[in-house]
């Protein structure tokens, strides 16, 4: 069991800085403020879960949580950026960002149905999730 409650905050650590990195890569080609303040909220609570992540994880752990890649990171800021080439639309920009939280929804739903966890590592991902759902029906508003 160990073993899984590492696993999924190992997951769950590298999604939010996931969201965190993609909405940095955007966030200046945002001329909308009721956009711009959308995406700081939504980065904010990323950052309280990887927070609270890194809080709990010695008690599992040695090291430290695992986070993305260099590579990843690339590879994120350039396809943001070659997708808003021509489009810098709110409708884009929302649109590349529900594609990112999906999948965060998705891992995190995986991880919660499939995974022996303790409690205290359950009610992060939740929230994790729960924040994600949330996120993309205020996205959603902006297509």
């Amino acid at each position: 069991m160990k073993e899984e409650n590492i696993n999924a905050l190992d997951e769950i650590h590298k999604g939010a800085y996931m969201g965190m990195d993609a909405i940095n890569f955007v966030l200046d080609k945002v001329e909308d403020d009721k956009l711009k303040k959308v995406l700081q909220k939504q980065y904010d609570d990323y950052q309280q879960i990887a927070n609270r992540i890194e809080e709990i994880y010695p008690k599992y752990n040695n090291d430290e949580p695992h986070k993305t890649g260099a590579m990843t990171k690339a590879m994120t800021w350039y396809g943001i950026e070659m997708k808003t080439l021509t489009d810098k639309s709110n409708s884009k920009i929302a649109e590349l960002l529900m594609q990112g939280v999906n999948m965060g929804i998705i891992e995190g739903r995986k991880v919660l149905n499939n995974k022996k966890i303790d409690q205290e590592v359950r009610d992060i991902i939740d929230k994790y999730v729960t924040m994600q759902e949330t996120s993309v029906e205020v996205l959603k508003k902006y297509l």
